[in-house]
């Protein structure tokens, strides 16, 4: 029987051409956002992110498909209930975009320390007025989830003399760069010794406010939060009352609760918040990078090989031994 491939994320003909070669007896099936939703069903194998309601309860009863490769690394969009107790083996992109992902974090921790937002209104305004300003250098760092992302941005920040510690889930394999890697139940601690909090880890029923009110008050007086993982790991409630009330010195946010965020918000109004559209992950070359992933684990599911990024569906996310680290990997 012809295996299906149904792919949901915007491939060109190199891209289908490429897929062919790695699987050249399966049936290529481009169904896009506009057609997932009925061409799930014909699948054995799902390459890509819907961002459109799936009926995924169905699909698992229809017994079908056996693989998903997101081309996202949050699985949010895939791993319901039912998909979590199936058979169905589920591969994420975690690490595949850390280069990307560790940029923007730069960019929005840089913009904060530099006062960037302050500045761009005074451009607006014409304004040329020193104002005061912020160092990253010697700074103390929490980086919470410590995955491909996570382990991106300690090499990345390990140049600027930050004192780098962080928690994971699963506390192995310390990178030289931080200084004391500990268990994800020690969030309040490394809070507490932050003057930067970094957020990295995956959305699921354990990590959903997982930064609360308590813990953004365990941080420094004059720190600073970022986000690049999930909104709804944060408490936005806490955090735009910490944000108002000096408690902590700014925000940058790439992810936010509600995606869009609504023109109501009150965090469009805070002087001291970077806000990006969910960009972390985007990249230059992020189809042709997602297709050769693919590509890469198709020939391994072919071939009976252990899976690159094949997640623990309960924790929603792969165990560091198989998690790529950026594109350098594949």
């Amino acid at each position: 029987m012809t295996t299906n491939i149904v792919l949901c994320y915007p491939v060109q003909q190199r891209h289908l051409d490429l897929l062919a070669e790695a699987l050249p007896e399966a049936n290529l099936i481009n169904a896009g956002q506009d057609g997932i939703a009925a061409k799930i069903f014909e699948a054995d194998i799902f390459v890509g992110h819907a961002k459109v309601p799936v009926d995924w309860e169905s699909v698992v009863r229809q017994g079908r498909l056996k693989l998903i490769q997101s081309s996202a690394a949050g699985l949010d969009h895939c791993l319901v209930p039912a998909v979590i107790e199936s058979d169905i083996q589920v591969c994420s992109a975690s690490g595949l975009f850390a280069n990307q992902v560790g940029e923007q974090t730069l960019a929005l921790l840089l913009g904060l320390l530099r006062q960037l937002p302050t500045f761009f209104r005074q451009a607006v305004a014409k304004e040329f007025v020193r104002q005061p300003t912020d160092d990253l250098h010697g700074k103390r760092v929490g980086i919470v989830g410590l995955g491909g992302n996570g382990r991106r941005l300690a090499q990345l920040l390990g140049p600027f003399g930050v004192d780098i510690k962080a928690t994971d889930f699963y506390p192995l394999y310390k990178p030289p760069e931080v200084s004391e890697l500990w268990p994800a139940d020690q969030l309040p601690e490394l809070a507490r010794r932050s003057d930067i909090l970094i957020l990295a880890l995956p959305l699921n029923k354990t990590t959903e406010k997982l930064v609360s009110a308590e813990v953004i008050a365990q941080m420094p007086r004059g720190s600073y939060l970022i986000n690049v993982a999930r909104g709804r790991v944060v408490d936005e409630e806490a955090l735009v009352e910490a944000l108002v009330d000096g408690h902590l010195a700014g925000a940058g946010l790439d992810v936010t609760w509600t995606e869009p965020l609504p023109a109501e918000s009150p965090l469009w109004n805070q002087p001291n918040v970077i806000i990006t559209p969910h960009v972390g992950a985007q990249a230059a070359l992020r189809v042709d990078d997602s297709t050769r992933f693919a590509c890469r684990n198709l020939r391994r599911y072919r071939d009976g090989q252990p899976l690159l990024n094949i997640v623990d569906k309960k924790l929603g996310f792969p165990h560091p031994e198989v998690t790529v680290a950026g594109q350098s990997e594949f």
